[in-house]
């Protein structure tokens, strides 16, 4: 069959009507958008209103003052719902009614990981310094619908991991695994350039980047394992995922491989980040217990930082 060239050349819009006028797509698609803003915006509003009624921590990282702010980035950072909004254009549009179901379980999990990223939140809000920069509109926007209580863990983080690791596991689902090849390394690029950008608009700090790889792994720890964490890590503020070296992502691309230079940070520092990211992760891996809650080792991890 005949398959787009690039997930980055679907129009967004196309997933939200098309999932939005379908009725066997409705339920899936609403309940996403319910999830989101009850979960991401309906809390932290509330706790802006209500300040006091949930403890919040200062969760910055010495390492972050090494990673400089870099607005030209915003456009990358800006680019996480679209990310994932663009592969549901992607499957529907090549694999139509074959792809109902895929769709919907696919568009359900994105609810359902706002919903468990907020039972950190519920407890424990988390923040990070961040510049106050309103030179470019984008920018004025982010400080004016979001709060920045729930860094810890990284919804940035997990969305763009659940989405290409998904993608991994829709690709096997259709048996299409060697004719998406270009496409599956062009998603997984994607997720590497939004990681990085959270850290260059100052959004986040390198401990939120460990707490959603770790929110990840226990969210959905046969697709994202500690082995595919370790794999993520070791490709921060590298060369794009090396599986196709010729890959092409079209002109005007919002994801493209010149907005993720190695030479930004210098050798030691991406060495440095890198080791604190996955160190910490491990940490947060070793100190999960079965018959404890997923969220305890971010919780206690943040206590001694709250305000």
């Amino acid at each position: 069959m005949y398959i787009k060239n690039s997930v980055y050349s679907e129009n967004p819009a196309y997933a939200i009507i098309k999932t939005f006028s379908v009725s066997s797509l409705r339920s899936a698609f609403l309940g996403c958008v319910s999830s989101i803003f009850f979960n991401f915006f309906f809390r932290q509003y509330r706790a802006v209103l209500l300040k006091g009624r949930v403890p919040v921590s200062s969760v910055d990282h010495p390492l972050d003052e090494k990673i400089p702010f870099v607005p030209a980035w915003i456009t990358i950072y800006l680019d996480f719902v679209a990310y994932w909004v663009r592969l549901v254009s992607f499957l529907l549009r090549n694999w139509r009614h074959r792809s109902y179901n895929i769709v919907n379980e696919f568009v359900a999990s994105i609810g359902k990981l706002y919903a468990f990223a907020a039972q950190t939140y519920r407890k424990n809000f988390s923040t990070t310094k961040r510049p106050f920069y309103i030179a470019r509109p984008r920018f004025f926007l982010i400080h004016l619908v979001d709060p920045h209580l729930m860094c810890i863990p990284s919804l940035h983080i997990m969305v763009v991991i659940h989405t290409y690791t998904m993608f991994s596991h829709i690709a096997r689902m259709l048996g299409e695994e060697e004719i998406l090849s270009k496409q599956l390394v062009e998603m997984k690029q994607g997720a590497m350039a939004i990681s990085q950008a959270i850290l260059y608009v100052k959004q986040h700090s390198v401990n939120c980047v460990a707490a959603g790889m770790y929110a990840m792994t226990c969210f959905d720890p046969v697709r994202f394992s500690a082995a595919e964490a370790e794999n993520f890590i070791s490709l921060l503020f590298g060369k794009a995922p090396a599986a196709n070296e010729n890959l092409k992502i079209p002109r005007g691309s919002r994801v493209h491989p010149s907005a993720s230079p190695s030479t930004m940070l210098p050798a030691d520092v991406q060495a440095e980040i890198r080791s604190h990211i996955l160190t910490l992760y491990r940490r947060f891996l070793s100190e999960k217990r079965e018959d404890r809650h997923w969220s305890e080792p971010l919780l206690n991890f943040m206590f001694p930082l709250r305000k």
